[in-house]
């Protein structure tokens, strides 16, 4: 699979980033892991205000490499297995982010529970995702920054 399999397929369209569309969701993605560590609300709304955070990463890695994501169904699962493309993120990590991604799946359309650890990974994920994208725009598009 490439970026460009993707554009073909429609799980992907084709995006010009801007600086200031960058900078916005990096400020989004950085509020929402600090959103994810206060103690005083649910597990469940840590773990979502992790997971967006994720998605808000996995945004930034695709616009950054010039597209977006399709409007389609499963444009959460795209946007995490492209990551090894995009950013070249490691398979092993995506393993879990995918795992974190089903669990989100379970939690919002089925009413499952979601238990600590499960909110500590996410959280550990997302901060860890976050320095990932950051250091992947530093070394190859800094003109995004």
């Amino acid at each position: 699979m490439t970026l460009q399999n993707l554009l073909e397929t429609g799980q992907l369209r084709e995006h010009e980033a801007s600086a200031e569309e960058i900078k916005l969701l990096l400020e989004a993605a950085h509020r929402n892991i600090v959103d994810a560590r206060v103690t005083a609300i649910s597990l469940e709304t840590r773990f979502d205000a992790a997971y967006k955070a994720i998605m808000q990463l996995s945004v930034v890695s695709l616009m950054a490499n010039g597209f977006r994501p399709g409007s389609g169904a499963g444009h959460h699962m795209t946007m995490i297995q492209a990551l090894p493309k995009s950013i070249g993120l490691d398979r092993k990590r995506i393993v879990i982010l995918d795992a974190l991604r089903r669990k989100r799946n379970v939690s919002d359309y089925m009413g499952g529970y979601v238990d600590q650890s499960a909110t500590d990974t996410c959280i550990v994920e997302a901060q860890a995702l976050l320095a990932d994208v950051e250091t992947w725009l530093a070394e190859q598009r800094p003109d995004l920054l």
